[in-house]
C-alpha cells in the first residue's frame, strides 16, 4: 500500500512538473483512476442526424451505460453514411469505447471488401472515429489534443473561403470587405468555372487563353484588395488537365500565393508532381484523398508542398495525427480542408493543435453565419481569424439543438435510437 501511495505522489508531481505539460493528465489520473484501474465504460447505441450546411454533414453520436456520450461529425463523402454507421453497430456494441485506434482498425478492416479504402465507408467511419475520441475525452476529463499527444499551440489560424472573387461583381468590395472586418489573415478564392463563355468544349478541361486571363483576373483583384499581410489561397478544384495547370502556377507566381490547390485532380500522383517542379508557386492537394494510405505517393514522389487532408473524410483525428506523422518527415506541412459545423470544426483544431506541422486549417460558413454563430451551446468560437482550443473535455463544445435541427436534412432520423 506504501508502495501505491509513492507510485501515485511521483505521478501527481512528475506530470505537473514545470518541464512536462501533462498539469490535466495529472489531475485525471488521481480523480479517475487507481493504480490498477482506469473508467469502465459499454458502448450501448450508436444515432445518427443529418445536416445541410456547406453541403451534407452526418453527425453521430456513440452512447455508453455511463451516461455519458461522444458526438463526431463527418462530410462530403457520406451521403448514404447513415446506413453504413448503423452497420459498424456490431463492432461497437459492447466495447469499451477508449480503445478508440482498437475499435477504428476492426472496423476498416473489417471493410476491405465493402469499400473501407475510400469515399463513404470511409467518411462514415471518419464521424464514429472523432465521436470515441470526443467520448474519450469526457470519459477522462481530458481535452482531445492531451489524447493525441499535448498541446503545441494555444490558438489555430484560419482562412476564410471567400465569398467572392469576381470582379465584376458589385457586391464584392462590401463581401471582401465583410472578410478583412472579421480579422482573417488569409483567404482563399476558387478560379475554376465551368460556365465561362470563355470555354471552347464543355468537356475538355484545356483552359483557352481568355480563360486563364480571367482566372488571373479574379487573383489580382482579390490581392489587390487585401494588405500583403493577408496570405492569398488559390483553388482549381481539380479540374484541369497538365497543360493548363503548368501555365496557371506559372501566372500565379508574381502573387505569392499560400498555395496553388489541386490544378489537376489528386490521383495521378506524378501530373501532380510535374506541375510541381514547373514552378515555384506552392502545389496543395489532399482534399479528397483517404487514410494515411492515400498520402504515401504524394509524399514520397513529392508531388505537393502542402498537403490538405480532410479530417472528417480522411479517416478521423488519429488518422490525421499520422498523415500529419508522415508529412513531417518530409517536411511538409498540414493544412487541412474543413467545411464543417462548430463541432467537427473545433475537432479539427485538437488535432492542428497537436502536431508540428501545421500550417493553416479552412473554414467556409461565411456565407451561413448565422447558424454558425448558434450551432453550438458555446457561441462563436472564432476570434479574428482563429481558433483558441478549449481545455474542456472531449471536442469541448456541445450542439445546441434547436438551432442545429433549422439545418436538418427533411425525413432523416434526430439522433433517434435504433435509426
Amino acid at each position: 500500500m506504501r508502495h501505491q501511495h509513492s507510485r501515485r505522489a511521483f505521478l501527481s508531481g512528475a506530470l505537473a512538473l514545470p518541464g512536462f505539460q501533462f498539469p490535466s493528465l495529472a489531475q485525471a489520473v488521481q480523480s479517475q483512476t487507481t493504480p490498477y484501474s482506469r473508467p469502465k465504460l459499454k458502448i450501448t447505441d450508436v444515432r445518427t442526424a443529418q445536416v445541410r450546411g456547406h453541403g451534407l454533414q452526418l453527425h453521430v453520436r456513440i452512447y455508453t451505460d455511463k451516461g455519458i456520450f461522444g458526438h463526431g461529425e463527418g462530410t462530403d463523402a457520406v451521403v448514404g453514411g447513415a446506413p453504413i454507421v448503423r452497420s459498424f453497430r456490431n463492432f461497437l456494441m459492447g466495447q469499451d469505447p477508449l480503445n478508440v485506434d482498437r475499435l477504428f482498425e476492426r472496423i476498416r478492416t473489417a471493410g476491405i471488401f465493402a469499400g473501407a479504402q475510400g469515399g463513404q465507408y470511409v467518411a462514415a467511419l471518419t464521424a464514429v472515429e472523432t465521436a470515441l475520441w470526443d467520448l474519450a475525452g469526457k470519459a477522462t476529463g481530458l481535452p482531445i489534443y492531451q489524447l493525441l499527444g499535448g498541446k503545441m499551440r494555444d490558438r489555430i489560424r484560419l482562412y476564410c473561403d471567400s465569398q467572392t472573387e469576381d470582379p465584376k461583381d458589385p457586391e464584392a468590395p462590401k463581401k471582401m470587405g465583410q472578410v478583412r472586418d472579421m480579422g482573417f489573415t488569409a483567404v482563399k478564392i476558387d478560379v475554376d468555372d465551368g460556365r465561362d463563355p470563355n470555354r471552347w468544349d464543355a468537356m475538355n478541361w484545356t483552359a483557352s487563353n481568355a480563360e486563364i486571363d480571367t482566372m488571373v483576373s479574379k487573383i489580382r483583384f482579390v490581392r489587390e484588395f487585401f494588405p500583403k499581410r493577408v496570405d492569398l489561397a488559390v483553388d482549381m478544384h481539380g479540374r484541369y488537365d497538365m497543360t493548363t495547370g503548368k501555365r496557371m502556377a506559372k501566372e500565379c507566381e508574381p502573387f505569392h500565393l499560400l498555395y496553388l490547390e489541386e490544378p489537376v485532380p489528386a490521383e495521378n500522383v506524378k501530373a501532380m508532381r510535374d506541375i510541381r517542379e514547373s514552378t515555384s508557386t506552392p502545389i496543395c492537394c489532399g482534399e479528397n484523398l483517404f487514410l494515411r494510405h492515400g498520402f504515401r505517393e504524394v509524399l514520397e514522389e513529392r508531388a505537393a508542398d502542402i498537403i490538405m487532408p480532410d479530417l472528417q473524410k480522411c479517416g478521423g483525428l488519429l488518422e490525421g495525427r499520422k498523415i500529419a506523422d508522415m508529412a513531417h518527415t518530409y517536411y511538409v506541412p498540414v493544412a487541412p480542408h474543413c467545411v464543417v459545423s462548430p463541432i467537427g470544426t473545433m475537432a479539427s483544431a485538437h488535432m492542428c493543435a497537436a502536431i508540428p506541422n501545421f500550417l493553416i486549417l479552412e473554414w467556409h460558413w461565411i456565407q451561413r453565419l448565422e447558424l454558425w454563430k448558434n450551432f453550438v451551446q458555446e457561441g462563436e468560437i472564432i476570434e479574428k481569424g482563429f481558433i483558441t482550443v478549449p481545455d474542456r473535455p472531449g471536442i469541448g463544445v456541445t450542439m445546441n439543438e434547436a438551432a442545429a435541427k433549422k439545418a436538418q436534412v427533411p425525413n432523416t432520423p434526430w439522433f433517434e435510437a435504433g435509426l
